[in-house]
């Protein structure tokens, strides 16, 4: 079971690089958002849903 959850979590961080690499935001902003989802894989991939370069704004 934690190994599904694992996997899904990968899969969703992956797609989460993936749409920030291809967003239009500043290199800078691309570094620290790619790190924010490695260094904080669930909480960093929420976080950037909510407030990422073409995120919905708050």
């Amino acid at each position: 079971m934690y190994s599904i959850i694992g996997f899904l979590v990968l899969v969703l961080d992956i797609f989460a690089i993936i749409k920030i690499i291809q967003s239009s935001a500043s290199g800078t902003e691309k570094i620290l958002w790619i790190l924010c989802v490695l260094i904080f894989p669930v909480a960093g991939m929420i976080i950037w849903v909510f407030a990422g370069p073409g995120g919905k704004k708050l």
